[in-house]
Order: C-alpha cells, then structure tokens, then sequence
C-alpha cells in the first residue's frame, strides 16, 4: 500500500488537467490523514480562508486509519488520472 500511495503522490504533480478547488482539499485532506494521522494543529482564525478550508478538511476525517486515508487517496488520483485521460 505504501508503494502504491508514493506512486499517487507522484503522479498527481504529473496531472496536465487543472484540478478542481474541491478535489485539491480532498486529496490535501487524505494526505495529510495517511502520512500524520489525526489534525494535531490548532484551528486557523476564520479570516484565513484557505487554511480555514484546509484544517477543516483534514479535520473532518479524524479517527481514520492511516491505511484508509492512503487507500482513498490513490483511488481519487487515479480518478483523476482517469478523467484527464478522457
């Protein structure tokens, strides 16, 4: 699993589509799951957006196993690989 996950990481910077604002929090989210576990940061102030954004979806998946972070994290890359590819 963990090579796969590298694989993901990997091919995800290779991706020539833009990827949506949504799907970036998304697989930020689950990467941060599978490579640190729980949010372990204090939650940013609600006048930065963007972390905002990013805490909360990292956040939103606490108490998820490491190994079904990475497992959702290569399915949605090769979901986008998928799509680019037409």
């Amino acid at each position: 699993m963990q090579v796969e996950f590298e694989l993901a990481c990997a091919a995800i910077k290779q991706l020539k589509r833009p990827v949506s604002d949504q799907d970036k929090l998304l697989i930020y989210s689950y990467y941060k799951q599978a490579t640190q576990g729980d949010c372990n940061i204090a939650a940013p102030p609600d006048s930065d957006a963007k972390a905002k954004a990013k805490w909360e979806a990292w956040n939103g998946n606490k108490g998820m196993s490491k190994m079904d972070a990475m497992r959702i994290y290569i399915d949605k890359v090769e979901e986008l690989k998928k799509n680019e590819a037409g």
